[in-house]
């Protein structure tokens, strides 16, 4: 019979003494393979694409990207993931409504076996981190400065005052910035929330407009509005996005 599969771990901590105390309590646990460690968001995001791990220990204060930004990147591609922190009360609620597991610092051993254990239950039972809904949780449509796009082992970084618009599609956004086109797996809802006090406003069912862009207003052949943006792109305007528009202008 061949021995069971063990379960990888990557290890995502700015500092060091943190991951060595992680790799010191995993070590204690022969079924355990620590595949990768990391010390910022933007080398766990490659780690997660390369090793594909069962489990990840990912700290939430951290430099380039912190915790929840890595959750938004690869929230799909992971079975289970045990945050940890020192102090983010307002994430601890975020974990605590979706019943997601978080270790606070310092992290005690019999803590940690727990949390552990508690991983390996949910791997087990092939039981995803509720990426989504504990992201809608942590952020509640506060604004944004930058919004960030996996492609592939790569993230691109967008500042918000860069982008023109965005449009759904499907279970997608295409977010149009610097000449660019981007697709994010995200709610044209969600993104609505937090773009908003940004000076972005939903136009149109499947549009979101950077109002700066905006050169004019001019009817369609349909009796209908299409805003004009400064680089001539043209977006169709709903009724109650017309409303909305001549409400702001």
């Amino acid at each position: 019979m061949l021995p069971p599969k063990p379960l990888t771990v990557v290890i995502v901590d700015d500092e060091a003494p943190a991951r060595a105390l992680i790799r010191e309590y995993l070590e204690s646990h022969a079924d355990v393979q620590v595949v990768a460690e990391c010390t910022n968001g933007l080398e766990a995001v490659k780690a997660a694409n390369e090793f594909k791990p069962d489990l990840l220990f990912l700290d939430i204060q951290m430099p380039k990207l912190d915790g929840f930004e890595v959750l938004d990147l690869i929230g799909r591609d992971t079975a289970g993931v045990v945050f940890t922190t020192a102090y983010d009360e307002y994430a601890l609620r975020a974990f605590e409504v979706h019943a997601v597991d978080y270790l606070l610092k310092p992290i005690g051993p019999e803590r940690f076996a727990e949390a552990l254990q508690l991983a390996r239950s949910r791997i087990s039972r092939h039981q995803a981190v509720p990426a989504r809904e504990l992201l809608e949780t942590h952020r509640e449509g506060a604004p944004v400065d930058r919004l960030l796009i996996r492609d592939r082992s790569h993230v691109h970084v967008i500042p918000v005052e860069q982008i023109d618009y965005v449009e759904a599609q499907d279970d997608y956004v295409s977010i149009r910035a610097a000449g660019r086109s981007y697709l994010k797996e995200q709610t044209l809802g969600e993104l609505e929330a937090q773009l908003a006090a940004k000076g972005f406003l939903r136009i149109h069912r499947r549009y979101i407009l950077n109002v700066s862009r905006l050169a004019k207003i001019e009817l369609s052949e349909k009796d209908s509005r299409v805003a004009v943006l400064h680089d001539k792109t043209e977006l169709p305007i709903s009724r109650s996005g017309y409303v909305k528009l001549r409400e702001l202008l």
